[in-house]
């Protein structure tokens, strides 16, 4: 079975498609600039050099039906014909109390989606302008929505619930979603088999760290805490983002410089965390070498950056009375040595440590960077949030024909 999976934002699309025998991505690419009369399409297909064009994509639409053609197209394409794609499957953020799962595409799911665009203004249009791109272009082919705060609707009352008054979650579900949940859902399991543990019986810290960044408490094989809140700002100092914070900072500043709803919004999502505080940028590579050099304010954001998120570690392993492991993915988790260091070398006090040179080791594999004495296993394992969407999709479409 050959699936496509697609990550629609308001203005790009990313893509891979999937041979579901062995999980083979066949290709893969990303639209950029959609709207635009400059869009910029890169396309690469398994053992095929990567094809880059800038053209004329004014909406989602065009930008399908070109990614179909760039697939079935006999110079770059990995497919006979449109119809050799037998399932699509989307990335949807936000799926509020809702989806507790990955679901096929009916009219109800899409109403219920629409439904939750004020709690993901940013995600959710462009993820439903994907899904009717798809419809549009790939009828009758079976479509999935895979949701980021699907894996964290395990988390009990009190850890999902805020303190504030009850009515504006009856009214209005005002709760902790948590996000990142398709990258925690995949790397807690690897880090098990990596462990060769159940991951039912593991006490895990998976910590997903990127430009956006959280970390989610898994219990016996469920999130059972998770650092974003109702939407992604809340939680880890970010690249842009501010993290926690107090909230009447919110009304102070925004009668002391006089800012609107909108401007302070901006402020904490576009313009706060290591581009802040660094004053230079929200890239992590940037921010160690400029700290390497000397430099003052980067290192003060890279401490700021750390330190956050030591004692987010810290208070899961109090809220699941101990923890058996401690999982680093994604841009910054995979890559930033110094990073990965400043981290587990606070967290001594838990029995983490650190074998700085199985850490230096680069791989696309997981892998250990605890000493063999850490009393903590610490793992980078690469994510695959595509992978798993693959996964699912190909799951509920093969469940959908022999029922």
């Amino acid at each position: 079975m050959k699936i496509l999976v697609m990550n629609a934002g308001s203005s790009s699309l990313k893509y891979q498609l999937y041979e579901m025998t062995g999980e083979a991505v066949l290709a893969h690419g990303r639209v950029e600039r959609i709207g635009s009369d400059s869009a910029i399409v890169t396309h690469e297909a398994a053992g095929r050099p990567e094809l880059r064009e800038v053209k004329e994509m004014l909406d989602h639409n065009a930008a399908v039906k070109r990614v179909i053609e760039l697939l079935t197209d006999s110079g770059s394409g990995v497919l006979g014909a449109m119809g050799d794609i037998d399932a699509v499957g989307h990335r949807v953020v936000h799926g509020g109390e809702s989806f507790k799962a990955s679901t096929l595409v009916t009219n109800e799911v899409k109403q219920e989606i629409r439904r939750l665009f004020d709690l993901a203004p940013l995600h959710n249009p462009p993820a439903m302008m994907g899904i009717a791109a798809a419809e549009a272009n790939l009828p009758n082919v079976p479509q999935a929505v895979v949701f980021d705060t699907a894996f964290h609707q395990t988390m009990p009352m009190e850890t999902f619930l805020y303190p504030i008054p009850m009515v504006l979650y009856k009214r209005h579900k005002i709760r902790r979603y948590g996000f990142h949940g398709t990258s925690h859902d995949y790397v807690s399991a690897h880090a098990a088999e990596k462990i060769g543990k159940p991951l039912a019986s593991l006490k895990m810290v998976t910590c997903h760290i990127g430009n956006g960044a959280s970390c989610a408490a898994i219990l016996d094989g469920k999130s059972y805490d998770t650092s974003m809140g109702l939407t992604p700002l809340e939680g880890l100092m970010m690249g842009t983002r501010s993290g926690d914070l107090d909230p009447a900072i919110v009304p102070f500043t925004m009668a002391r410089e006089e800012l609107t709803l909108g401007e302070v919004s901006s402020m904490l999502n576009k313009h706060s965390g290591l581009q802040a505080i660094s004053g230079t940028s929200s890239d992590m590579r940037e921010i160690t070498d400029a700290m390497q050099e000397g430099d003052k304010q980067a290192k003060l954001a890279f401490d700021m950056y750390t330190y956050r998120l030591r004692k987010y570690i810290g208070a899961y392993a109090a809220a699941m009375n101990g923890i058996d492991a401690l999982v680093f993915t994604a841009g910054v988790g995979e890559n930033s040595i110094v990073f990965r260091k400043a981290v587990c070398e606070g967290l001594t006090f838990l029995g983490i440590e650190l074998d700085e040179r199985r850490n230096a080791v680069r791989s696309k594999e997981a892998r250990y960077i605890s000493s063999d004495a850490s009393r903590v296993a610490v793992l980078v394992v690469p994510t695959n949030e595509e992978l798993l969407i693959a996964r699912d999709t190909y799951r509920l479409v093969n469940n959908r024909s022999q029922a």
